[in-house]
């Protein structure tokens, strides 16, 4: 290659070799401007402040209700059902009828009774004015001390016989209001199991159940290990169980009333109950709840919302928010979690800001805007 030829190469690289630094620069500055108007612009997030109270910490479980008592009633005399006097699935109040058995016969047995006992009266009248007569007719010797034996113990007998027919009274009277059917205690009615017409058997014949749903009771179970607390709880005084169920919004509140008293060694639980007063019957028995029972407290505790909480490689953080509006990302210890909240066992002190939403967008020293807690 002439000499001529060397240079026109050696000039056509060191244009392109212009070319590509201006190039390189040119993207260079624009990196570095985007860079730094990231750096000004003040990012938009949520923050929270951190809280310091006491804290309950609960255990969660699945509970089911349960009737706080439910009774089959059923006919106590035998006779053909002649009424029902209540709705099916509708409330009774105790004392109410709610059934009601032909009481012709007993009605006869009563007056049949009754009558007894009236003859037993007169008989018991006649009787004591016998045994005074011949008393006084004994002792002047009128008569023989066996006749007077004998109309003494015939008082006895009308007495005894009137006691008696008094017994059969009683009993017949008992057994007509037995023909009336009334509820024992306020509960919701199931539906029939017996309808007018039907003969029915004393002890035997199941009419109806009943169940009493105010109050009532959720019935659930907890690991054995997790009793301790439970009891210690106890120990503070009266432990609440909150329960919710589905489709509900708002949770209910109630007290624990029952620990059984042994662990069931198949799956190492034990029950619990709690009551409720269930006034407005949103719990119906056989309904699932998610149950909530406090088991421990923390005094004095430090808590952020949960969705504060952030990690990496180095361990669980937060970004705290300074007077200047910069972040600074904050290592901080976890502790348990409550609600939707968690307690900070260090790195944290009561009342600092924490972003809550738009962390990903954060680095430290970044400058943030907050847009609503």
């Amino acid at each position: 290659m002439s000499k001529k030829s060397w240079i026109k190469v050696i000039a056509l690289v060191a244009v392109v070799a212009a070319a590509w630094i201006g190039v390189r620069a040119w993207h260079g500055d624009g990196k570095d401007a985007k860079t730094a108007n990231r750096g000004a612009q003040a990012v938009p997030v949520k923050i929270a402040r951190s809280t310091r109270s006491d804290v309950d910490l609960a255990i969660r479980v699945i509970g089911r209700a349960e009737a706080y008592s439910t009774v089959t009633m059923r006919a106590r005399v035998d006779g053909q059902l002649q009424a029902l006097h209540y709705t099916p699935g509708a409330k009774v109040k105790q004392g109410d009828v709610i059934a009601q058995i032909d009481p012709s016969l007993l009605q006869a047995q009563l007056a049949q009774a009754s009558g007894n006992v009236a003859r037993d009266r007169a008989q018991l009248v006649k009787a004591r004015a016998d045994n005074a007569r011949y008393t006084e007719m004994v002792a002047k010797g009128y008569v023989s001390r066996a006749d007077y034996d004998t109309f003494k113990a015939n008082l006895g007998v009308a007495e005894a016989a009137l006691q008696s027919d008094l017994a059969a009274e009683q009993l017949s009277r008992t057994q007509l209001d037995y023909a009336r059917i009334v509820a024992p205690f306020d509960a919701v009615a199931g539906q029939p199991l017996a309808y007018p017409g039907a003969t029915v058997q004393a002890n035997i014949t199941d009419l109806v159940v009943l169940n009493q749903v105010s109050p009532i009771r959720i019935t659930f179970s907890i690991p054995e290990d997790s009793l301790p607390s439970v009891r210690a709880a106890l120990v503070r005084g009266p432990v609440a169980v909150s329960a919710k169920i589905a489709g509900d919004t708002a949770s209910l509140i109630g007290e624990l009333e029952f620990i059984d008293n042994a662990v069931a060694t198949t799956t190492s639980t034990i029950l619990l109950k709690g009551r409720f007063a269930n006034a407005d019957g949103r719990l119906t028995p056989g309904q699932y709840a998610d149950v909530s029972l406090p088991t421990a407290r923390i005094a004095s505790a430090v808590s952020v919302p949960v969705v504060a909480l952030q990690s990496n490689s180095n361990g669980s953080f937060v970004f705290v928010v300074g007077p200047d509006n910069k972040v600074k990302q904050t290592p901080v210890t976890p502790g348990a979690t409550f609600s939707d909240r968690v307690v900070i066992d260090k790195g944290l002190e009561e009342g600092q800001s924490v972003v809550t939403e738009g962390q990903l967008l954060l680095v430290d020293g970044s400058t943030v805007k907050a847009q609503g807690s």
